[in-house]
């Protein structure tokens, strides 16, 4: 596992060891940053289930300003603080351990809107519709944001879900899906 792309391209990852978490292969990442970038001019991110850190820190590589990490699992924070020191981010990011709706209700608390939100949970307790929901509800989302989500290609992701739109979707042979999601109505804007 590796940075693809960026100001630290190249850069080797650490995985999140044993077999808690299924990594990112390079191969989707790079897919996923051609849909959703392929770079960034600032922005606040947040990696919901950051595992070993790889969406967030690539996103960082690729020009995002900031990037809060939440995890529940010990042993992937552990990894995201160790893979956000070897590429010199600390200073710009935040981890967390948490579960992710505990994390939404402390960030709603914050006033924050994110301008990229990473979604790429454990694929047997997939919660995707739910988080994208609180997302929306606690108004932590830019109307410019980005939004990607990781999954198996047999759970359901709506076409729509509140004011956000599915806007791209790929699939990676019979494991893995992304789909990316927007406001609806500014991209009837833009089209218009």
């Amino acid at each position: 596992m590796r940075v693809i792309s960026g100001e630290r391209k190249g850069h080797p990852l650490k995985a999140v060891p044993g077999h808690s978490t299924r990594p990112t292969t390079d191969k989707i990442k790079e897919s996923i940053f051609n849909m959703i970038g392929p770079y960034f001019d600032g922005g606040l991110g947040l990696d919901l289930y950051g595992g070993s850190g790889s969406l967030g820190i690539e996103a960082l590589s690729r020009g995002l300003d900031r990037m809060i990490f939440v995890d529940k699992e010990m042993k992937a924070i552990q990894t995201i603080k160790t893979n956000l020191a070897a590429c010199r981010y600390e200073e710009q990011t935040e981890v967390y351990r948490n579960e992710a709706l505990r994390a939404l209700k402390a960030l709603k608390k914050r006033d924050l809107q994110f301008n990229l939100v990473l979604l790429d949970p454990p694929y047997a307790r997939e919660k995707i519709v739910q988080d994208i929901e609180m997302l929306l509800d606690f108004s932590l989302l830019d109307r410019n944001v980005v939004i990607m989500v990781e999954h198996d290609p047999s759970a359901n992701v709506p076409d729509h879900i509140g004011e956000l739109l599915k806007t791209k979707e790929e699939r990676y042979g019979n494991t893995t899906q992304v789909s990316i999601y927007a406001f609806a109505s500014d991209l009837e804007k833009e089209e218009a």
